[in-house]
């Protein structure tokens, strides 16, 4: 069982890693501004998901886990909402989402 729950906590925070450094790439990459804040709010509620996740399982059921499960609450209300809050901003203050290449055709 303990071999299970190190495999498993790995698993997740290797994931977590891999959404964050996705994200990182995605604002790096993506063309405009509306473009990397999805890029970016996309992928970090899932890698703050994993990671914490991950955490949790490591740290057993312990007053540690309690606290990580209250960080977590915290991070997936603050992030989609400091994301909407963003974009909402930028849209008043006149930034324009750009169709891709793709669409122009």
């Amino acid at each position: 069982m303990e071999t299970f729950l190190v495999l498993a906590s790995t698993l997740c925070i290797s994931m977590g890693v891999f959404l964050g450094i996705t994200g990182a790439i995605g604002i790096f990459r993506m063309p405009n501004f509306f473009a990397r804040l999805h890029a970016a709010s996309v992928t970090d509620s899932g890698c703050a998901f994993m990671l914490l996740f991950g955490l949790m399982l490591q740290s057993g059921f312990t007053l540690a886990t309690i606290k990580l499960c209250f960080i977590l609450l915290f991070f997936l209300i603050s992030s989609p909402t400091a994301a909407h809050a963003l974009a909402k901003t930028a849209l008043s203050c006149g930034a324009q989402p750009t169709s891709s290449p793709r669409e122009e055709r």
